[in-house]
């Protein structure tokens, strides 16, 4: 290391100098046997900073706007295909086309109530739906 080493505790020394010594993998098998051992996460409280720092109490607000997404077009193929071109009014071949390309949003930024109902409507068909 280039860098100048900072003074460490004598309490620490010679753990640190046994640590030096370890390969990479024994390292990182050290920290998750700590880890197990103690019941901690060295990943738990980076995230919990995170998500506190970025969530706030945005947390508990409902989301409004949602995305339907078919994700498999499932074995009903044709039924699928008329419940999308019912849903987007679109014509035949595009209706196909979205089916074909699953996995594909199929609208985009609508309220709750009509993305449930997309969804079931997609399912009695025969397909699969993420919302999103």
């Amino acid at each position: 290391m280039s860098e100048e080493k900072k003074p460490i505790p004598a309490k620490f020394k010679d753990f640190i100098e046994m640590v030096e010594k370890m390969s990479v993998l024994d390292l990182a098998e050290l920290i998750k046997t700590l880890e197990d051992y103690f019941g901690v996460s060295t990943q738990a409280p980076v995230m919990a900073v995170a998500t506190g720092a970025t969530e706030g109490p945005k947390e508990e607000e409902e989301k409004s706007s949602f995305n339907v997404e078919l994700t498999e077009a499932g074995g009903n193929k044709i039924a699928v295909i008329k419940a999308v071109r019912e849903i987007t009014q679109f014509g035949l071949k595009e209706s196909k086309d979205i089916v074909d390309a699953a996995p594909r949003v199929i609208k985009e930024g609508i309220g709750k109530e009509e993305a449930e109902e997309m969804k079931k409507k997609i399912e009695e068909a025969g397909g699969k739906v993420t919302l999103k």
